[in-house]
């Protein structure tokens, strides 16, 4: 049963008639965490939006990952949803972080609701701008921080998104992640667990309780 309190906040500005619309024809699914969702080059299918989770998207080159942004509860993809007006085929991979609900819509009825019911672009373009954001910011925190800085920046995300602290996640994840080698990874955590900024524990990798979750 698709969850009636995320319709109304997502979507009941756009009226009954598209809520109605929106049950017949909106798919609800659960996903285990680290499965594939979509890969680049399949055909997309469906818009998902988010209902509880986090969901990674992000490319591949030479086998290491470079990562676009997360989506969380009540996002969307805009990559996407932004397929829909080419040829339908995806141009990231999307796995889920840990298990997450979400909800399907077929592209072919997006087309359909872009026209009758123009004001669902609102929602696509609040999208785009979080979306260029995430994407910033990323590219700021490859040319201008150093490694030790991005290290702990994607720590303090991924305890953000997962509400995990300690966060479970290896060094040789971290090194994917971030574009560089495990053992490069194990040497820059060792330094800022030195600098008091981390705690690395059986349980995994803990921010202290004093720390802000915020990038640097």
């Amino acid at each position: 049963m698709i969850n009636n309190q995320f319709i109304l906040e997502k979507f009941g500005f756009l009226g009954e008639d598209f809520l109605n619309e929106l049950h017949e024809n909106a798919v609800i699914t659960d996903i285990k965490s680290k499965t594939e969702i979509i890969r680049e080059g399949q055909k997309n299918k469906y818009v998902p939006f988010l209902i509880k989770g986090s969901i990674k998207v992000f490319t591949l080159n030479d086998g290491r990952e470079l990562i676009y942004y997360y989506i969380k509860p009540n996002d969307s993809c805009l990559m996407t949803f932004s397929s829909i007006f080419t040829d339908y085929t995806s141009r990231i991979y999307a796995i889920a972080e840990e298990e997450s609900e979400v909800i399907l819509i077929p592209v072919s009825v997006i087309h359909g609701w872009l026209i009758r019911f123009p004001e669902i672009n609102r929602i696509f373009y609040h999208e785009y701008d979080k979306r260029f954001s995430d994407v910033m910011n990323m590219v700021n925190d490859a040319v201008f921080h150093r490694l030790d800085k991005r290290v702990l920046n994607y720590i303090r995300q991924q305890i953000s998104a997962t509400g995990n602290n300690p966060l479970k996640i290896t060094h040789r994840e971290i090194a994917s992640n971030l574009g560089t080698s495990r053992e490069v990874v194990s040497r820059v955590l060792k330094k800022i667990e030195n600098e008091g900024e981390i705690l690395q524990t059986k349980e995994g990798i803990k921010i202290p309780v004093n720390e802000k979750f915020k990038s640097v």
